[in-house]
């Protein structure tokens, strides 16, 4: 049987319902991608900001967009939630990379959940934004521990070579992510592309290997990674992430 990914951050699933016994409510969040253009080679390029957890705090060690739980501060004047995830947002990423952001700015383009079950777990909006100035980045070398200006594919390379760590859907959004350059063409895809719901659904394979379903995958509904057919799922190998998509346009 394979060992579990490293990075595979969904826990044991015991639940397949919100409605079970025992299952906690996701803890509504948000992040935010942040780009801005570079040079590769003379071609157009992309770079987003990542930021490193403190390895002692919740996600620690890993790589992340900024971002964390919407407070109750962020619901100013009885706002909704989804206005509430863009002032977190924006909050965040101050409070976390000393980079001031409008989330009037913001371009929703994912939200994830993870498998219901006992663990703590959060449901995030994803925005993207492009940093139209050269703002510099400072972290508090506190719950922040180190930040980056990456190309997509560069950090997808690192996390494949086992030199950094990556959630799920941090992956995914890169892996999408590095199919566009430059910076304005990427955000003028994501503005016209429906926003992309993943509440996922976690499963063995018979080989072992545990794989992050959603919708579309044949295995979906079932909970089962082995069903033939349509692909749309992330299986966690230990040698690495393998991304499937036969269904949805990106």
């Amino acid at each position: 049987m394979a060992d579990k990914h490293k990075n595979d951050t969904y826990g044991d699933i015991q639940a397949r319902s919100e409605s079970d016994p025992g299952v906690k409510p996701p803890i509504p969040a948000a992040t935010v991608v942040l780009v801005r253009d570079c040079a590769e080679a003379g071609a157009p390029a992309v770079e987003v900001l990542m930021l490193r957890k403190n390895s002692k705090i919740t996600f620690g060690g890993m790589w992340v967009f900024p971002g964390g739980k919407i407070d109750a501060e962020d619901f100013a004047g009885g706002d909704d939630l989804a206005a509430a995830a863009r002032r977190a947002a924006a909050r965040e990423t101050l409070e976390e990379a000393g980079v001031a952001v409008s989330g009037d700015s913001f371009q929703h383009f994912s939200h994830w959940t993870p498998p219901p079950g006992p663990a703590k777990r959060f449901a995030t909006w994803f925005y993207a934004a492009r940093l139209e100035d050269e703002q510099r980045v400072a972290i508090d070398d506190g719950e922040i521990q180190d930040h980056a200006w990456i190309k997509p594919g560069q950090a997808l390379a690192r996390h494949a070579a086992g030199e950094i760590d990556l959630a799920p859907p941090t992956w995914v959004t890169l892996y999408h992510l590095s199919r566009y350059a430059p910076a304005s063409r990427l955000l003028t895809h994501l503005a016209s592309t429906p926003v992309k719901t993943y509440s996922t659904h976690v499963a063995k394979r018979s080989d072992g290997v545990r794989v992050a379903m959603w919708h579309g995958d044949a295995g979906y509904e079932a909970w089962d990674a082995d069903i033939a057919g349509e692909r749309h799922r992330l299986a966690m190998t230990p040698d690495g992430f393998v991304f499937e998509n036969t269904v949805e346009p990106y």
